[in-house]
């Protein structure tokens, strides 16, 4: 059969299946096989259903992936955020525009040591959420603020997308998390600035508005004087929250240990501040490992879909015949990457970001090696329009994942957090296009380790 109408068969399918509901490691498996079927007939399938599915999972490289989630998980369950965001609290007092700001910045270092969008984003709407709309803040706007910062997992390290385009392009993890340093908090710094925004457009719009909740904080104020946590509680979860950071970073910056290495110090402090926090029992073990297993399953599954759905991509041509059709343009590579850009962005609206670089990774990356650009800067760009798609309708799951546990309607944060993606996406892709040393620069001249 006919290469491009197999491609059209197949593309037809996958949007038939996404619309009905299936799982999206079910989609990219059985459009993978049907693809191989009509363009090379079943003699294919004993070879590509046998051991390669084991193969493609069975990569030391993706043992940071359970590891980064249990430390998330332990973290998570330790109590650590609801005493973070306390101090938070405290400091912002009397300063309500600094309480969103501060709960992005939280957002950011909780994504730095959890590497989950969709448990940092739960967490912040459970914990932020109520009291940013005590200190003035609507709820749409608190929604967005804590999808915003749960998002920031999606770029800032240890990112499971990171990690995992890492593994699929055999690029250096540890370097891939040194060169999204940067972007990930010009991301931060975006977020924040659209949150400022928005938030003093409400206080002109609606001055009444703005002055009861005024006299709501003011009450929030008194009931949080009466709100004591000890102070010996508040010192221990500082410390441990530094020393978690400072592990991770220093230890795969400075070439200490590896990611993974990274993930197995990670869980054991982690599990040394809920020790610490007194928060270690049966539930919390098996909670911990619990979610560990299903998210890590998860992405194994993606993966197992994406090897065999890669492999049609590969068998049909797919990437050379796209460079021919942009072959007129490929003189212009940022015009290239514009269009890239644009079209993953679209995927991340619709597909959970692991599948989408997994599935997108055999057609650009022959797009990108052509037009010789950093397969590095290509992967820290590819982060950063994942974690914009985190709170992008339809599929936003930062989104949610907060009106899940706030009750605020998922239409409601998407019309704000439509805002924050689309000025970050502006300032931050065109910056990296612009001046792709943002990502180059840091692994050049560090010693991180793949």
């Amino acid at each position: 059969m006919d290469s491009y109408l197999v491609v059209g068969i197949i593309i037809f399918m996958m949007i038939m299946f996404l619309l009905m509901g299936m799982y999206i490691h079910s989609v990219l498996l059985a459009s993978g096989i049907i693809g191989l079927i009509l363009l090379e007939g079943f003699s294919i399938l004993p070879g590509l259903l046998g051991n390669e599915p084991f193969n493609r999972v069975a990569s030391y490289t993706l043992t940071t992936i359970p590891l980064f989630v249990l430390m998330a998980q332990f973290i998570l369950h330790s109590g650590l955020v609801q005493d973070i965001f306390y101090i938070v609290h405290k400091i912002s007092r009397g300063r309500r525009s600094l309480l969103g700001t501060l709960t992005l910045i939280i957002g950011g270092m909780l994504g730095a040591v959890s590497g989950s969008g969709t448990a940092t984003a739960a967490s912040l709407g459970q914990v932020a959420v109520p009291e940013l709309r005590k200190h003035g803040y609507s709820g749409p706007l608190a929604g967005a603020i804590a999808s915003a910062g749960g998002s920031l997992s999606g770029i800032i390290p240890p990112s499971i997308i990171l990690i995992l385009y890492g593994v699929a392009t055999e690029t250096p993890v540890g370097a891939l998390f040194i060169g999204a340093f940067i972007p990930g908090v010009l991301v931060m710094v975006t977020f924040i600035i659209a949150m400022l925004f928005y938030y003093r457009r409400e206080t002109k719009r609606s001055p009444a508005a703005a002055e009861a909740q005024a006299e709501i904080a003011a009450a929030a104020e008194a009931e949080a004087a009466e709100e004591k946590v000890p102070v010996t509680r508040l010192a221990v979860s500082v410390i441990m929250g530094f020393l978690i950071v400072a592990t991770i970073f220093g230890g795969i910056y400075s070439g200490i240990f590896t990611p993974t290495e990274a993930g197995a110090i990670g869980s054991v402090v982690g599990l040394l501040t809920a020790l610490l926090l007194g928060k270690v029992n049966l539930n919390f073990f098996k909670a911990s490992l619990t979610e560990t297993i299903k998210l890590t399953g998860m992405v194994m599954l993606i993966m197992i879909g994406a090897q065999i759905f890669g492999r049609f991509v590969s068998l049909s041509l797919l990437p050379r015949k796209l460079i021919s059709l942009l072959e007129p343009v490929m003189d212009s590579p940022a015009l290239v990457l514009l269009l890239i850009s644009a079209i993953l962005f679209v995927m991340f609206m619709f597909i959970e970001g692991a599948a989408v670089i997994l599935m997108t990774i055999p057609v650009f990356l022959p797009i990108i090696t052509a037009l010789q650009v950093d397969v590095l800067w290509f992967g820290v760009f590819i982060s950063v329009i994942c974690t914009i798609g985190l709170i992008t309708p339809p599929v936003g799951l930062s989104v949610y994942a907060v009106s899940g546990v706030t009750g605020i309607s998922s239409g409601s944060i998407f019309k704000v957090g439509m805002g924050f993606a689309v000025f970050s996406m502006i300032v931050v892709c065109g910056l990296m296009i612009a001046f792709p040393e943002l990502a180059t620069w840091l692994p050049s001249v560090s010693g991180g380790k793949g």
